[in-house]
């Protein structure tokens, strides 16, 4: 019979196409790896993997053979959460994504209180484009995601915990705007700066503004903290959602900020999970610590 641990080591050669690296992964020597997956395939009566001392592929039956063990590990992977949630809140090990225009934002105002609240439990951080995020959530690599809405998570469950709204950011000197508001066609779209294609940031802020993604703005940049570094250097303005703001902008002189007088909210931030999932009361309280410490956060600015 296969076990558990032969479908661990598959998934883990899976993912890296190297049996060196999928070993490291799983702790293990790269013999007993090996070993564990050739009586893996003697007991299916075909190979999974296609190897040499160069690369190593999926075999198209290997293919099918990956597609449910990876279904099978998602299962086992809740069945041992629920086990674990149930001892006590959010004392089990939980996975989180995170968009790059939230995770540096949102983690510094959550951490502090989330340590305090439950310092058992232990948590597993990456960033992924939203896209990606879903896959990963659906697939079972992530416990949950973090995104912003709207945008399509058809399948998954949402839990939002936060609204706001974009800000205009231009040079401190700029007085070509003088009110406390901007209207969005009162930007200058020429000089306007958004980030690359992926970032649903892009597409939140050419929505708001009701512009074309094959308008004008002449530069572009993967990251929001590269894109108010071009602004104070007199590159163009951008939009910055509220989060941002603190750390980003209200920091540097050379930069000042004009709320976005278009309807809102803007965008929307919220946890993402697969409906079977067994943590949703987890989740639950995370969105609650998570709403009271960005309304504090909002208060005190």
């Amino acid at each position: 019979m296969i076990s558990l641990r032969q479908i661990r080591y598959a998934l883990a050669v899976e993912q890296t196409l190297h049996f060196k690296k999928a070993a490291a992964r799983c702790a293990i020597s790269q013999s007993a790896l090996s070993s564990a997956l050739a009586e893996m395939e003697k007991q299916l009566g075909f190979q999974v993997f296609e190897r040499d001392n160069k690369k190593v592929l999926v075999t198209p039956l290997g293919r099918q053979v990956l597609d449910k063990a990876r279904i099978i590990k998602r299962e086992m992977d809740d069945l041992r959460s629920l086990a674990d949630a149930n001892l006590r809140p959010l004392s089990a090990p939980m996975s989180i994504g995170m968009i790059p225009t939230v995770a540096p934002y949102l983690l510094p105002a959550i951490l502090p209180s989330l340590r305090q609240e439950y310092p058992d439990l232990k948590l597993r951080v990456s960033e992924a484009q939203s896209q990606r995020l879903i896959e990963l959530v659906r697939q079972g690599e992530l416990d949950a995601g973090i995104l912003a809405l709207p945008f399509d998570i058809d399948g998954l469950l949402g839990f939002p915990f936060w609204r706001e709204n974009f800000h205009w950011v231009t040079q401190a000197d700029d007085r070509s705007i003088a009110t406390k508001r901007i209207r969005a066609e009162q930007i200058d779209s020429r000089r306007l700066m958004l980030l690359e294609d992926g970032h649903c940031l892009k597409e939140h802020a050419l929505a708001v503004c009701k512009l074309s993604d094959a308008g004008t703005h002449n530069l572009s940049a993967t990251s929001l903290p590269t894109l108010v570094q071009l602004v104070a250097g007199g590159f163009g303005s951008t939009l910055v959602p509220e989060m941002a703001l603190p750390s980003l902008v209200e920091i540097n002189p050379a930069l000042r900020r004009i709320a976005l007088a278009e309807p809102g909210p803007h965008r929307e931030i919220a946890f993402i999970v697969r409906p079977t999932y067994p943590g949703v009361r987890s989740i639950e309280r995370l969105k609650r610590l998570f709403a009271s410490e960005l309304r504090a956060v909002r208060e005190a600015a």
